[in-house]
């Protein structure tokens, strides 16, 4: 098997741009024009834009992209997929229509991989019922693989970063650890099924789960991790989180994988980021790296329960800390 991951500086969403370096850029691009419209934009940022067309539906856009996260260029397809679907989910909407994202070194890989990336992608996108119409590629020296997509949502049952509230009960969908074990896959080869298992498993279910208990507020937890996805819904919503260490689910592997050193440089770049926002005093250097661990394709982070999502901690009012470890 040709070796993907050996072909990209990082992986996943670990390769984002570290999110304090982001904020600064997107600091001051505010748009022009009326934007009545425009329910959900770069104000807080949130997972996707939201935009009010005509008939009262929420129109949602997003898009996400990321070089190699594991070997298989399937399931790389897929993973890619279910994480750019996921940012629709996360808003409370429906995928309608997604358009594919390529970068390919087409003279020192074959192409015949670039097409089982897209086959993964497509595959999952059927799964979520999502039309797939097409794209864009570019001849890039680094591949990287992901999708625009557009849904549709009810305006007035968005799920937001902005709108959690005091005194609810904070839960995460899927076990966190995805990202130390996709940086031991980088390094080794080892391959871990049940880190594949999440990355591919749609947040579609809790999404609608979310919406029928009457939840307005969620973030999906990806490569800024659960303490910096916490972070940035506390802040939006004038709250403070605070996450039970003990009540976080992992995936096996993932506590060996952190003593082994397979930390990714995002993930630290994470844990700088709120560092000045948290209150870590009651956990260990290596616990923290392991909730800020840069995740793929991760669960939904809710303002609120569903059935089998566990509480993990709960939002308070806003104190000296944003974000509180237990």
């Amino acid at each position: 098997m040709t070796r993907l991951t050996q072909y990209a500086h990082g992986g996943g969403c670990a390769c984002k741009i570290p999110p304090g370096e982001l904020e600064q850029i997107v600091s001051g691009l505010h748009g022009s024009g009326n934007h009545s419209e425009l329910l959900v934009g770069l104000d807080t940022g949130d997972d996707a834009a939201a935009v009010r067309v005509a008939g009262g539906v929420a129109l949602i856009a997003t898009t996400d992209f990321f070089t190699p996260v594991i070997d298989s260029a399937y399931d790389w397809g897929r993973i890619a997929a279910a994480n750019a679907l996921s940012d629709v989910y996360a808003m409370g909407g429906i995928p309608v229509v997604a358009l594919n994202l390529l970068c390919w070194p087409r003279d020192t890989l074959p192409m015949e991989l670039a097409g089982e990336v897209l086959r993964g992608g497509l595959d999952v996108a059927t799964k979520a019922g999502c039309h797939v119409a097409g794209g864009h590629s570019v001849d890039d020296p680094e591949p990287k693989y992901g999708m625009a997509v557009t849904g549709t949502a009810d305006p007035d049952r968005l799920l937001r970063n902005d709108s959690a509230e005091s005194g609810t009960p904070l839960s995460l969908t899927k076990p966190l650890g995805i990202g130390v074990l996709n940086s031991r896959h980088k390094a080794t080869g080892e391959t871990f099924p049940q880190a594949v298992d999440a990355m591919t498993t749609l947040n579609l279910d809790a999404s609608t789960a979310a919406l029928a208990a009457g939840i307005t507020a969620a973030t999906d937890v990806t490569g800024f991790g659960l303490l910096g996805h916490a972070y940035k819904m506390a802040r939006a919503s004038g709250v403070t989180a605070v996450i039970d260490s003990r009540a976080v689910p992992y995936l096996d592997g993932a506590r060996s994988a952190l003593a082994e050193g397979f930390v990714s440089g995002g993930t630290r770049r994470n844990l700088d980021w709120i560092r000045p926002h948290t209150d870590l005093s009651a956990i260990t250097e290596s616990e923290a790296l392991l909730l800020a661990d840069a995740q793929t394709s991760g669960g939904l982070l809710l303002a609120g329960t569903i059935p089998g999502a566990p509480v993990i901690g709960e939002l308070v009012a806003r104190g000296e800390h944003t974000v509180i470890v237990r």
